[in-house]
């Protein structure tokens, strides 16, 4: 059995286990009522920035047994799509086990989508949603996808796939696309340009919100992941896209002239 040890451990989020999972529940929040969904978006910043928008969408969603985490490829190492190779992924708070059933559902319906580790080895936007759904959803398993190559068609491929594991799976599985929003223009620039993002999204447009992104130069960077889960989401006939938390990183530092956004929206 091989395992991805953790790349952001004592970055992005504690390394020490206690002080992990009591930032999640604290980023959790106080119970709220639960419901079905198809997918989410979901920030990937260090937990201090979009930790409590992060936990705003995982604390509204009833938990599930498989998670699919579609995610962006920050480093530009690896094939333009990949699944990673590993058997589980380790955090502080302990093993994830990838489903392997799943992953092979995708690698057969996707003729551009590869096993291989090399794109996840230092990647930090999937990485950072495990504590969340170690303590979200305890025992649940992953899918964890990588998407690098600027690709409508990719992106459709692979959406089209997940929309087939979902019909298949119902209830029991989530898609999460892995994105920040807008980075480092002024919060008023930013505003503008994820509203563009954002009106795609409600409108389940995965071809809209690629569009926007390359159209208007909006530096989203998890948007290849975000149009995969949209073009799912309407294979499946999702019409619902509710944004449930909104922040900045201007919300933390104060400097309000150069932020990163961050956006936490429920599908279905």
């Amino acid at each position: 059995m091989s395992s991805r040890p953790p790349a952001v451990a004592g970055a992005f989020y504690p390394r020490d286990p206690g002080v992990l999972a009591a930032d999640v529940r604290e980023c959790l929040g106080p119970p709220v009522s639960r419901r079905t969904a198809f997918g989410a978006v979901v920030p990937h910043a260090g937990y201090v920035y979009s930790g409590a928008v992060a936990g705003a969408v995982y604390a509204r969603l009833e938990p599930v047994s498989t998670v699919v985490l579609l995610g962006p490829n920050h480093t530009g190492l690896g094939p333009p799509a990949s699944i990673d190779a590993h058997d589980r992924w380790t955090t502080p708070l302990g093993d994830v086990a990838i489903d392997g059933a799943a992953a092979d559902r995708l690698l057969r319906a996707c003729p551009h989508l590869e096993r291989e580790s090399t794109a996840h080895v230092r990647e930090h936007s999937l990485e950072v949603q495990l504590p969340f759904l170690q303590e979200w959803a305890p025992g649940a398993k992953i899918v964890p996808v990588c998407i690098g190559a600027p690709s409508l068609a990719l992106c459709r491929e692979i959406g089209e796939a997940c929309a087939g594991i979902a019909a298949e799976n119902g209830s029991s599985i989530l898609l999460v696309a892995s994105s920040d929003m807008n980075h480092y223009e002024s919060r008023a620039v930013g505003d503008a340009k994820n509203a563009l993002a954002f009106a795609a999204i409600e409108r389940i447009d995965p071809d809209g919100l690629f569009d926007a992104v390359v159209r208007h130069d909006i530096s989203m960077c998890g948007f290849l992941p975000a149009t995969t889960l949209l073009v799912a989401a309407r294979r499946s006939g999702v019409s619902r896209a509710e944004i449930v938390a909104r922040a900045d990183s201007g919300d933390r530092t104060g400097d309000t002239d150069s932020v990163v956004g961050y956006a936490g929206i429920v599908l279905g």
